[in-house]
């Protein structure tokens, strides 16, 4: 069975089982290697923070499923240099703070030799801050927000970033014939306001008019206010850059007050409560999100999907998919890195090139961003798949 451990201090003991999996053990053995951290005779440790519970918890569950199955495959094909990869996962219970936390205790205690996670791009500028002072590589499989690799040259990503992905849902626009739009952001969340005010600039740079924007933060039931300020700007469409925790709900009281107009988002959509939480009120609406469906036809996304399906007994997301691609990065990074220590494998994660991720070619910039492209997904009754796909090169990035 995969065993989650949850830090001490959370009330009660928190385990989630999942039905196939290796037990991990042997925790105490572990020892620093001469600055390399991570490693002892028979087992090579990573780490993982994830919002296994609170508001984001499909987030972290998916991406943790698509992490759990890499490792596990690469542990069933001899592992690195014939040592096991341990998993150490802990939560963050979708919270900032509880991330600066476990991320401290995964890097000081555990003594990882690197780190994934995390989906959120708030709690990874948490989780880069503790690693980048302690030269510890951490890779976020869809924390989109630009400024999270710029906390430093241990910190990747395996995700396009909010400014392309904001300039995509602006090209889509200008492109339906969307010529105003108005804004609902999420306030207190990096993701939603980084990617409103990348949207604003690639909006109004080709031709496009943001007539308005309104204000909600996490949490909140109640969006009826903003919404009719909102329907009184008489926009053609309305971006809700947020996280699918509110979307649906905001989705329903649009509609409840005759807001009719067609809702724009981001990846932050993508979830499987997105359509149980909206009912129909999304149907016709559009997102951005990361190139990746289960219909897809490429050898190595089929392959995924049936393993992902054998295991949990359902389909994959692209936040899974996403998790996969940043657990197989590093395992390719831990084959190549001679010796092993978080400053060799940083340098490997860097010369990533063309990897062949079940989410596109990988290919690490020198920003250490990945650089490919991004799909419109369309919403329909009671799922949605890949509309339109648009590249850098389409949106001018």
């Amino acid at each position: 069975m995969d065993i989650y451990r949850l830090r001490a201090g959370i009330t009660g003991i928190v385990v989630l089982l999942f039905s196939c999996g290796i037990v991990l053990a042997g925790c105490k053995e572990k020892s620093d290697t001469g600055g390399g951290g991570g490693s002892t005779q028979d087992r090579i440790v990573v780490g993982e923070f994830a919002s296994l519970t609170g508001s984001t918890s499909t987030f972290g569950i998916a991406t943790h499923e698509g992490i759990q199955l890499a490792i596990d495959e690469a542990n069933q094909a001899g592992g690195i240099d014939g040592k096991q990869i341990q998993l150490i996962t802990e939560d963050d219970r979708s919270k900032p703070e509880e991330a600066t936390t476990v991320v401290t205790k995964l890097v000081t205690q555990d003594k990882v030799i690197a780190v994934l996670g995390e989906v959120s791009s708030t709690r990874s500028m948490n989780g880069a801050a503790v690693c980048q002072p302690n030269r510890t590589p951490m890779i976020t499989p869809s924390s989109t927000n630009p400024e999270v690799t710029r906390k430093g040259d241990y910190i990747f990503r395996v995700c396009f970033t909010d400014d392309f992905q904001a300039a995509v849902a602006a090209k889509f626009a200008i492109d339906e014939g969307y010529r105003r739009v108005a804004i609902f952001k999420d306030i207190k969340n990096d993701y939603s306001v980084g990617f409103a005010k990348y949207f604003t600039e690639a909006f109004t740079r080709n031709g496009g008019q943001v007539v308005g924007e309104q204000n909600y933060q996490e949490g909140d039931q109640d969006f009826k206010a903003q919404l009719n300020t909102i329907k009184a700007m008489k926009p053609d469409a309305v971006l809700i850059p947020g996280y699918y925790s509110e979307v649906g709900t905001i989705a329903r009281q649009a509609r409840e007050i005759g807001l009719n107009v067609p809702l724009i988002g981001g990846d932050g959509w993508d979830s499987p409560q997105l359509i149980p939480g909206a009912g129909t009120a999304l149907k016709g609406c559009y997102f951005t999100d990361h190139n990746f469906s289960v219909n897809s036809k490429e050898p190595e996304t089929v392959r995924f999907v049936e393993a992902y399906r054998a295991r949990y007994k359902k389909d994959p997301d692209a936040l899974a998919a996403l998790g996969y691609d940043a657990a197989r990065i590093l395992v390719a990074a831990m084959k190549a890195a001679r010796p092993l220590t978080r400053e060799t494998l940083r340098d490997a994660i860097a010369q990533t090139r063309d990897f062949p991720g079940v989410t596109g070619k990988i290919t690490i910039d020198g920003d250490r961003n990945a650089r490919k492209a991004a799909v419109i997904m369309r919403v329909e009754a009671d799922k949605f798949d890949i509309y339109k796909v648009y590249t850098p090169e389409e949106v001018g990035l």
